[in-house]
This record gives C-alpha cells, sequence and structure tokens, in this order.
C-alpha cells in the first residue's frame, strides 16, 4: 500500500483552495436583520450614509459561494452599505488575520474558525458582540452550546457562529464489505463491542499485511474526538480542578486508550503501522477500498463524493455507538463570523453577522451551500434540510450532546502533536498506554504553562 500524505479537515481546505481562483469582490447591504426564523428585512430607503465595510474569508470554493450570495443580498437590502469580500488561500488567509490584527489593520469582518475565536478575543483583537443585536442569553436559545461556546470568552460573545463542527456520532461503512462478510445493514449496534465484532469479520490479511482494515480509527482529527468521548462518557473529565490545565492521567483517559489499544494490537481491526495519520488517512482509504469502517466526521461525504467520483462501491454513513447510557463528546467550534474591535462601523458588522447566521433563511443557505452542520437549532431542527443535504442525519439526532471542546491555548498542538502522534505510537508498540498517558499529560501542560507565562 502506498503511504498517503497526513489529512485532516484543514488539509482539504487548503487542498480545495488551490482550485479556486483569487479573491472575490462583492458590494453588499443588509437592513437589522429579522429575528431567526422571521421575515427578511425590506430594502431601506437608499438616504443613509455610505458605508464600506471589507469581509475575510479562506478560500474554499463552497464557502466563497456562499458568502457570495451573502453579501450581495445584504446590498441590495441596504443600499447604503457596500461589502468588499476578499478570500485567500488557507495558510495566507491564518497569516493574514495575524500581521494584519497586529498592524490594526484587518478587515472589519472575518469568517473565523470558531476554536480560534477565544484566543483573539483574549488578546484583545476581536470586537464583543453588540448587545444590541444579541445578547449571550439570547444566543444560547438560539444556537447549540457546543458551537456557540467557543465564541464565549470571559463571560462576553465575541461571534456568531454558522456551522456545528463534529466527528462523533456517526461513522463511513462500505456496504459491500458489509454484504460480502454477511453483516446486517444498515448496522444497528448496541456497543463499540458489537461494532468491533462486525468489524474483525470484514478486516483481511495477505499473510502477515494487512490489507482491508476493518475500522480505522487512527487518524489525525478522530483519535482527538474519540478520546474526549470516551473520557466523558466513561464518567470523567478531561480539564483539571482549575479548568485550565489537562488531566490526562484519569482512569477514565486510561481506559480509553487502552480500548484504542486493544481494538489494534489484541483485535487487530487496524493496523497501526500501515492505517494511521500519514499512511492510508482515513479519508482516502476508504474511498480506495481499504477500510470497512472509518470514523471521520460528516464533511468528509460530500469531499468522497467530490474527490472520487469513480469509487464504485455502495457506501453509506450511519450512526455508530457510544460508551455507558447516554453520548457525551467535544467539538470543535465551527465557522462564523466576527468583527473587528478597530473598524469604524461596528454597528453595521454586527447587523451584517446577524444576518448572516440568526436568519434561519440565510443560515439555512449557508449550510446547504457548504455542506456543514448548522449551528443554528431551527435550521438543524427543520425536517427539510435532509433534502439538501442528505447525509447528516446521523449528525443532527447527536448535535444537543456535545459540549465545546474548551479552551486548550493551542489547540492543534494538543490535538495532533500531543494526542495524535503519542496514541499512535502507543498503539505502534512505542510505549505503554501508562508510559503514553503520563507523556501527553506532561507535553500538554507544559505547553499550557509556557502559554501562562508568556
Amino acid at each position: 500500500m502506498s503511504a498517503q500524505k497526513s489529512m485532516s479537515r484543514r488539509d482539504f481546505l487548503r487542498v480545495a483552495a488551490l482550485s479556486t481562483v483569487g479573491g472575490a469582490l462583492a458590494a453588499c447591504q443588509t437592513a437589522t436583520p429579522a429575528p431567526a426564523g422571521g421575515e427578511q428585512p425590506k430594502p431601506d430607503a437608499g438616504s443613509k450614509e455610505k458605508i464600506t465595510l471589507r469581509m475575510w474569508s479562506h478560500q474554499n470554493p463552497s464557502f466563497v459561494g456562499a458568502n457570495e450570495k451573502l453579501v450581495a443580498r445584504y446590498m441590495e437590502l441596504n443600499s447604503n452599505i457596500e461589502i468588499k469580500y476578499e478570500n485567500f488561500p488557507y495558510n495566507d488567509f491564518i497569516t493574514n488575520i495575524q500581521t494584519s490584527m497586529a498592524a490594526k489593520n484587518e478587515a472589519d469582518i472575518i469568517e473565523m474558525f470558531g476554536s480560534w475565536v477565544q484566543s483573539y478575543a483574549k488578546g484583545g483583537t476581536l470586537a464583543p458582540v453588540d448587545e444590541g443585536v444579541l445578547t449571550l442569553g439570547k444566543a444560547r436559545e438560539l444556537f447549540y452550546a457546543a458551537p456557540l461556546d467557543g465564541y464565549v470568552w470571559e463571560g462576553k460573545l465575541y461571534g456568531m457562529p454558522n456551522e456545528y463542527n463534529l466527528e462523533n456520532g456517526a461513522v463511513l461503512v462500505n456496504k459491500r464489505m458489509f454484504s460480502e462478510a454477511g453483516v446486517k445493514d444498515p448496522p444497528d449496534w448496541p456497543s463499540w463491542d458489537a461494532l468491533v465484532a462486525d468489524a474483525k469479520k470484514m478486516t483481511k490479511f495477505d499473510g502477515p499485511t494487512m490489507t482491508v482494515a476493518g475500522f480505522h480509527f487512527v487518524n489525525g482529527d478522530g483519535l482527538g474526538f474519540l478520546f474526549w468521548e470516551g473520557v466523558l462518557e466513561k464518567g470523567g473529565e478531561y480539564f483539571a480542578n482549575d479548568g485550565v490545565h489537562l488531566n490526562l492521567t484519569s482512569p477514565q483517559a486510561k481506559e480509553t486508550v487502552q480500548w484504542m489499544y486493544d481494538m489494534a494490537v489484541k483485535d487487530k481491526v487496524v493496523d497501526p503501522m500501515t492505517f494511521n495519520p500519514n499512511s492510508n488517512w482515513v479519508g482516502e482509504s476508504f474511498f480506495q477500498g481499504l477500510v470497512a469502517i472509518g470514523f471521520i466526521g460528516p464533511w468528509i461525504v460530500p469531499e468522497g463524493r467530490r474527490n472520487y467520483p469513480d469509487f464504485a462501491d455502495p457506501w453509506g454513513y450511519v450512526s455508530c455507538p457510544h460508551f455507558g447510557s447516554e453520548r457525551k463528546f467535544a467539538a470543535d467550534s465551527g465557522w462564523g463570523k466576527v468583527v473587528s474591535p478597530n473598524s469604524k462601523a461596528i454597528d453595521e458588522c454586527w447587523k451584517f453577522a446577524a444576518f448572516c447566521t440568526m436568519d434561519k433563511a440565510n443560515a439555512r443557505q449557508w449550510n446547504v451551500a457548504t455542506g456543514t452542520i448548522p449551528a443554528l437549532i431551527e435550521v438543524a431542527e427543520d425536517p427539510t434540510l435532509l433534502q439538501d443535504i442528505d447525509w447528516i442525519g446521523p449528525s443532527l439526532k447527536v448535535l444537543p450532546q456535545g459540549r465545546y471542546v474548551g479552551f486548550l491555548q493551542d489547540r492543534d498542538y494538543i490535538w495532533y502533536t500531543v494526542l495524535a502522534t503519542r496514541i499512535t505510537e502507543c498503539l505502534q508498540g512505542a510505549r505503554s498506554v501508562d508510559e503514553t498517558m503520563q507523556l501527553m499529560n506532561n507535553e500538554a501542560n507544559a505547553m499550557i504553562d509556557q502559554k501562562l507565562q508568556g
């Protein structure tokens, strides 16, 4: 099997940006948005002073198209507002945000990933939401907690989410492999043990070499999300008592990594030497016919359809089990809108942000165009949504059960350098589970201490 580049959802954003031509400029306006689910605002009389705003986003084609439509609609309704919309390749986008904020010349409105927001809010580089547009209390009625809480810092709201970003609650399944192994389709797994039992039936070897992984969960994003879920559902907490440091040596944390180890070493439903974040990544190997069950978020479905149109096996995205009596999982806070404190028209910026995120029709349009899970409860609970995004049914079922992963100081370091790297090494036999837990705990908290001191 050929080695694959380590991939995550963010890498897909980087790749997608390569197919997009430069940033689009658009003019747009809007009146104060109607409450979620209310009537669209009527065009203004055109007598107000002209205001020009800048908006930035990353350059994913579907995101750009969705934003362009909202910008155009807003300007149609508000003749005194012009919104110049610019988008950038993913890496350039991050660099532009960081350098421009240091110089205090960033765009008025930025489409930001929610798990970045608290760091920027802590640094004083984001404006709090105008309470005349949306209070934190009202926001908690409108949005799911997991995406919203990433936009909250020290009791203040610093943005509005469009997306609920999650990896938990469902898995990819290869229906051909299910049929050939006599496994029930669609599956109805009452426990993880039941899923693993089915996965063992579909795992294949050529001598000592695993050619098909029955259950591939060893990927950069998935290991972290599966780890948090295991800790929470087993009755534990991954934050230490101070709510700042992490406790990665709890019995629940150890049990979760031991469970992963057993699936790889004893049950042999995945070979972590062959299937891991850097080799046969699940979002590619599944669509190459090398994986029966793959743990990955719902965002992979439209990517799989687009990137692997010739994949002949019937496949689907179905609900997966959880530990204990109820599901509890941690989620990133997804993409949404934030505002610069240096804007000369902050009130108008928040009106546009609310127009994009709080109005049901606009929020729904954005989610459908981008293929993302809604952060706005009213959109997610609309039964007609599945007519436009047909694969997200399993994800919609679990949205109330998720919580925001929390402020990790440096989210990517915790996720990829600590969790994904060290757990993968453990599964590959580099160190014991106990040694792994202590190493992860030391590395994570050393980074947190460094951030606190600096």
